[in-house]
């Protein structure tokens, strides 16, 4: 039987909740679209991580942020390391190289170590600085970083387009990571057509978002969306902020969703380039298609923006699996789906062992629509804000914890009844509501915080930067 292609294609920052197949009749996403509806798509996906290198590190490891990495927020050095202190485990990328794939990565990385220590045959990705116009990229370990004065996206699908003409009958795992819509958005960060695509007052906004234009800490965090190296200038080096820096004095979440959409689009665009280039290359027919996100984005949802808490906007992203040969076309409403579970379901859909010490588990035997849902159908979560959280198919429980003995502390961060309570406006841990269902919970979270092991490194984020 011939090996199946494998391609894992993740954003970053895309909440389910703005993607057409999840539910959003404004935002275009026909591609995406297409892909759930010849595919199987998971309607409750939840990150186990909503911070960015911890839930890529859980994507490629098959383990808790923890475990794989002994830490629960970001890292920010400048490249990755050359040494293996963190993913000592084998990961995806390791495993299909020693069953005889060729292994590439084009795109975002911000993982530790170095692609090529961890598995990947050949790599390319941009220094994560959040900048897509000007940006440096590396492609070699040993060597320095490149400019690349296109955007980034279609340097990357050059890239991409030689790699899939390069790999004749040779099998291949490629991790295509797109970095949109993370920001910067808006005017000058993407091409002008994403920037016009949506007209502010023509887009959504959740009902658990306020439109408060004038917070100036909501100001503040519009001009971090919007420009690229405000975080590091104002926010982290306490520089004054330039002329430049100002926004126009009627800006508002509406102007940032639609700016959002249109970024989200343009991830779309690229999804639709990568199916077109499969067809051209003859590779459509064996090729395995996974499309996620790496977290959410609060976008202003209960006075938040960023991700990094325990929100539906931050924790629910889209997963969907596409295989018309070998995965049935549906929509699963009945198991949560995890970022955690996506390495041993793919190494199960091609015939290929998990290594041990993994704790998602294969979701195969639900994508021929024999089944519905797994035993013990739960996801636990962490956060680089320090919580933890179980969510079920109807609640949300979550607790906080010290970053230096990691004890909990806080026991009843929140308690939300998600099919009353869907926009988690009404935290029940302050009340003595569905008692039963409250204690449940929080012993489960508990033990699972207790009894779930840490690599032995560093717990603190390495540098400045988005969380």
């Amino acid at each position: 039987m011939q090996k199946p292609n494998v391609i894992l294609c993740m954003c970053d920052q895309l909440r389910a909740h703005s993607v057409g197949c999840y539910g959003d009749r404004v935002v275009q996403t026909p591609r995406i679209d297409r892909l759930a509806e010849q595919g199987a798509r998971f309607e409750t996906a939840v990150t186990n991580n909503p911070v960015c290198t911890p839930a890529r590190s859980i994507l490629l490891s098959g383990q808790y942020s923890r475990t794989c990495t002994g830490m629960v927020g970001n890292m920010h050095a400048d490249r990755p390391s050359r040494s293996r202190s963190r993913l000592v485990s084998p990961t995806l990328a390791e495993m299909f190289r020693q069953n005889g794939y060729r292994t590439a990565l084009i795109g975002k990385w911000h993982i530790d170590p170095d692609p090529a220590l961890i598995g990947f045959d050949s790599a390319v990705y941009p220094r994560v600085e959040h900048r897509y116009f000007g940006q440096t990229y590396f492609d070699d370990p040993a060597k320095e970083g490149f400019v690349v004065g296109e955007f980034g996206p279609e340097f990357e699908a050059k890239r991409l387009s030689a790699f899939l003409s390069g790999c004749g009958n040779e099998p291949f795992f490629l991790f295509y990571s797109i970095s949109q819509p993370h920001p910067p958005i808006g005017p000058g960060n993407l091409p002008e057509k994403y920037d016009r695509m949506y007209a502010p007052d023509k887009v959504p906004i959740r009902p658990n978002a306020p439109l408060r234009s004038d917070r100036s800490q909501d100001r503040e965090w519009f001009k971090i969306y919007t420009i690229w190296d405000y975080w590091w200038r104002v926010r982290w080096r306490k520089q004054e902020p330039k002329p430049g820096d100002a926004l126009p004095p009627d800006f508002d979440l509406r102007h940032l969703t639609a700016w959002y959409y249109g970024a989200v689009t343009c991830v779309d665009d690229q999804v639709g380039r990568l199916m077109d280039m499969l067809r051209e290359h003859g590779l459509i027919e064996n090729t395995l298609v996974v499309f996620t996100s790496d977290h959410g984005d609060n976008l202003g949802s209960h006075g938040r923006f960023n991700k990094d808490v325990l929100l539906e906007e931050s924790i629910r992203i889209p997963l969907i699996f596409w295989w018309p040969a070998r995965i049935k076309a549906q929509v699963n409403t009945r198991q949560i789906a995890q970022l955690i579970d996506v390495m041993p379901t793919l190494l199960d859909l091609c015939a290929l062992p998990a290594p041990d010490g993994r704790d998602g588990r294969s979701l195969a035997a639900l994508l021929d629509g024999g089944r519905a849902e797994l035993p013990c159908n739960v996801a636990y979560i962490e956060t680089g804000s320090y919580q933890v959280g179980i969510r079920t198919l109807t609640h949300l429980y979550g607790m906080g914890f010290d970053p230096q003995s990691r004890e909990i502390t806080n026991d009843r961060l929140c308690f939300f009844d998600l099919k009353q309570d869907p926009l988690q406006q009404h935290n029940l841990a302050a009340t003595a509501g569905q008692a039963q269902m409250d204690d449940e919970l929080r012993q489960r979270l508990r033990q699972w915080h207790e009894h779930t092991p840490w690599l032995n490194t560093n717990l603190f984020s390495c540098g400045p930067g988005w969380k």
